[in-house]
């Protein structure tokens, strides 16, 4: 595998320990700021939001740039805005800034994603893709606990510091390690042929699985740590070890993924969703049982990310003419799922079914997944069986 791939995934893992470190931190910035906790955690959804927004927007952006040069300056806004963020002196600043390290951080994936795929040969793009994105699961393994550390300690703006630091280390990796040609970044490329290779209802369907895929873990992730104390009696100091568990399940599902999804890209999807739908189930259904759900706790990190390198790599497959935007739309798709589901789980808590309901939102998210994957599998059975066009059909068309 390049070096390449192993940095560009690393600018994922600094990055994306922003994304979800809030989460720990979100008491000492409301106390800092002067605002209530729900409205701290409103930063979350702004960077979610600026994901959705961002990864299209900035991959068309960005199109004619060389990557390397698209990488290095993403991350370079993602630097600047993390600096100011440590400055703000107040809510409304750090919430600009929240958007806009997300806007550049979406942009930094599609292009780090379709670069890491024009790097390697076809046998190999489902395992580069399960590598970058691998980041992401070791930044929620090490990143956002080491953030959570340094806040309690040093306060939340260390934390942006930190982030700030780690993230231009790896814009200098970028800039050393990704190749100036030979990545893509030299071939003329035009928003008008990449729309166009969009066309195809098969992709539109591969991104709603994987809002729902991704929704469907990500909905009982978001309570987890409520759901181990209110539901199944843990202690309080005893949820990092199960949260760290549930990171080791991710990752082992990124390595197995990694080696199916090349050739079974829809089978690693229909598996992986319909065991999600199971574990998410079980959770629910045994939730005041804690050794039962801390062994299903590994496995919903697995049965979660199982299915993320056939969800990145497939959307290649569908559309290989257009690398950029067609990656940054599948990026949008996964924050689609990262913004609405933990909605649902919190419309569900509020309603007054307690925190096991979310893991049946999660049950039925991954179902409707697998479903769209079924449904996939059988458009591709389909165009298999359909007759190649014999010899006057094609003298007709020429």
């Amino acid at each position: 595998m390049p070096l390449a791939v192993y940095v560009l995934a690393l600018g994922i893992f600094t990055q994306g320990t922003s994304e979800f470190m809030l989460s720990g931190l979100l008491p000492g910035m409301a106390d800092d700021l002067g605002v209530s906790v729900p409205d701290a955690g409103l930063l979350i959804s702004a960077f979610a939001i600026g994901m959705v927004v961002g990864a299209p927007l900035l991959a068309v952006a960005t199109l004619n740039w060389p990557r390397r040069t698209a990488l290095v300056g993403l991350q370079a806004v993602f630097v600047a805005g993390h600096v100011v963020g440590a400055l703000a002196p107040g809510y409304a600043v750090l919430f600009v800034t929240r958007v806009l390290s997300a806007l550049a951080y979406a942009g930094f994936w599609g292009v780090a994603v379709a670069t890491a795929v024009a790097l390697v040969p076809a046998d190999a793009k489902s395992r580069a893709v399960a590598l970058v994105a691998g980041g992401l699961t070791l930044a929620t393994i090490v990143g956002v606990p080491a953030g959570t550390v340094l806040s309690q300690s040093a306060g939340w703006r260390a934390a942006f510091w930190a982030v700030a630091a780690a993230t231009a280390v790896s814009l200098v990796c970028t800039a050393w390690a990704v190749p100036a040609g030979g990545d893509g970044g030299d071939e003329p490329r035009s928003v008008r042929a990449e729309l166009r290779g969009m066309r195809r209802p098969q992709l539109w369907l591969s991104y709603a699985v994987t809002a729902f895929a991704f929704g469907a873990v990500i909905v009982t992730f978001s309570y987890l740590a409520s759901f181990l104390t209110e539901e199944s009696g843990l202690a309080e100091g005893t949820v990092p070890a199960v949260l760290a568990l549930f990171g080791a399940g991710g990752t082992a599902g990124l390595v197995i993924g990694g080696r199916t999804a090349q050739s079974h890209a829809v089978g690693t999807l229909a598996a992986g969703l319909g065991a999600l739908a199971a574990v998410s189930a079980a959770l629910a259904l045994t939730a005041h049982t804690a050794p039962v759900v801390i062994g299903l706790t590994f496995l919903l990190g697995l049965a979660g990310y199982v299915t993320n390198p056939a969800l990145q790599s497939r959307v290649f497959t569908l559309a290989p003419d257009a690398p950029t935007l067609v990656g940054a739309t599948n990026t949008a798709a996964f924050n689609v799922g990262n913004t609405l589901a933990p909605m649902l789980g919190g419309l569900t808590i509020a309603a007054g079914h307690g925190y096991a309901s979310v893991a049946w939102v999660g049950a039925a998210l991954a179902a409707l997944g697998c479903a769209g994957a079924l449904w996939a599998a059988r458009l591709e059975r389909a165009a298999r069986r359909q007759p190649r066009p014999g010899f006057e059909e094609v003298f007709q068309n020429v």
